[in-house]
């Protein structure tokens, strides 16, 4: 993106401008109004992240949007009235010096948190005091400033603009490569169409105030880039807005399950421990499964969903080994990686394997292996249990539910078991 920017700047550069520049007082105001509802625009929502973020970066973005969106509204104001003298004529250039730096500045401050600023709320305010002290002292010194701005008079803002907006193009494109930031993937490449658009002001310089140019087409187009920017930075804060609703409505269920169901059912359980008989047995154990897939699921609503896999596999095995009494040799690699429906079926799948050797094998220790297989990964469960004839259990609904959710990973269950030799489950994806 950066690369493709820097060639079409380089090329608009280089063209005549004859051929990109023409008389047009009212085309020369769009451009300006648009770039000032888009400075706006974007400070507006700068502001926002401001009031999450508490750091100094965007403090000074802030800043720095704020002045440059004045100072394009001003422009827009003398383009309307014409000859508005020396304060007016000076006051809009003056203004984009102060706001590029601000931009500038912020690109180079690290993103940390100014934990001492209790004024968020009154984010703006140096901005707005920082441009009424400018203003006061050019109109202080009005009559010793030039009456009209000539070409001449702006190269010194255009150098320190293009300056300053080179410097923030490269600090935001360096910050962008290392931090999952959508606003800042974009204000490198404005930055730089911004310096280009400067630079071809050095190079054609525009000596009549109601004429069109292509410095100011360029500049244009750095706005527009910031508009990306702003609907980017707005889809990220939506889908984050959907994520934290989803997780507050899983905590909201977790706690419901919590109060409700499981409190039921452990009380169910209690008075079926009183009953004698196998029919009692068998009721109880139901009750025990039921308790069982209770808090799985509880566990699994609270869960976060950027955990690893290694992570969750641990904890969720330690509860089984604790509550049924069986010792556990865990070897999980947590570098291995899935995305969350993946991880949900290996831990049922791992979870199924224990309580088949704990409850039917009568298993005393259980091996858990979570580990790289070439270019795939593997899951395998070994119990030192008797073992079983498979052909003679084939169509339990443990094994097939733990066979159709390894080949929905996808991936493949092999089941190896002897009488005698204890069983081993092996998920490979």
């Amino acid at each position: 993106m950066a690369l493709v920017v820097v060639v079409a700047c380089l090329v608009a550069v280089a063209l005549a401008e004859g051929k990109l520049g023409s008389q047009s007082a009212a085309a020369h105001l769009v451009l300006e109004t648009v770039n000032t509802c888009v400075a706006l625009l974007l400070a507006f929502l700068v502001y926002g992240r401001f009031r999450r973020t508490n750091t100094w970066q965007d403090l000074l973005l802030l800043q720095g949007l704020v002045v440059l969106g004045t100072a394009n509204a001003l422009l827009s104001v003398t383009l309307i009235r014409g000859q508005v003298g020396p304060f007016g004529s000076w006051l809009p250039p003056s203004l984009r010096i102060v706001g590029t730096l601000l931009i500038a500045t912020s690109a180079l401050v690290p993103a940390k948190r100014a934990r001492r600023l209790g004024w968020r709320h009154w984010a703006l305010a140096p901005a707005v005091v920082g441009m009424l002290l400018l203003s006061a002292l050019l109109y202080w010194w009005r009559s010793a400033l030039p009456g009209v701005v000539t070409s001449s008079g702006l190269l010194v803002p255009q150098i320190l603009t293009m300056v300053f907006l080179a410097v923030a193009a490269v600090a935001f494109t360096l910050q962008a490569r290392s931090r999952d930031d959508v606003l800042l993937r974009w204000l490198g490449p404005s930055c730089a169409v911004g310096a280009f658009a400067r630079l071809n002001y050095l190079l054609f310089p525009p000596d009549r105030p109601d004429w069109l140019y292509s410095g100011d087409v360029l500049r244009t187009v750095s706005y527009l880039l910031l508009l990306i920017a702003a609907g980017r930075e707005i889809s990220r804060h939506w889908a984050v807005q959907a994520e934290m609703a989803v997780v507050e409505d899983r905590r909201r269920l977790a706690r419901e399950m919590h109060d409700g169901v499981l409190q039921e059912l452990g009380y169910i359980r209690s008075e079926i421990a009183t009953f004698d008989g196998p029919r009692g047995d068998r009721i109880l154990a139901a009750s025990d499964r039921a308790l069982d897939e209770a808090r799985q699921l509880l566990e699994a609503l609270g869960r976060s969903d950027d955990e690893p896999l290694g992570t969750v596999l641990r904890r969720a095995l330690d509860q089984l080994a604790q509550r049924y009494d069986v010792t556990l040799d865990l070897e999980l690699d947590e570098s291995i990686a899935v995305d969350r429906p993946q991880r949900h079926a290996l831990v049922r799948i791992a979870r199924e394997a224990v309580l088949n050797a704990v409850r039917h094998a009568k298993a005393d220790r259980v091996r858990v292996e979570l580990s790289q297989d070439g270019d795939g990964s593997r899951l395998r469960i070994t119990d030192d249990g008797p073992g079983f004839d498979p052909d003679g259990r084939h169509s339990g609904f443990g094994l097939i539910s733990m066979r159709e959710r390894a080949e929905a990973l996808p991936g493949t269950f092999v089941l190896t078991t002897r009488p005698g030799e204890g069983t081993t489950v092996v998920v490979r994806w």
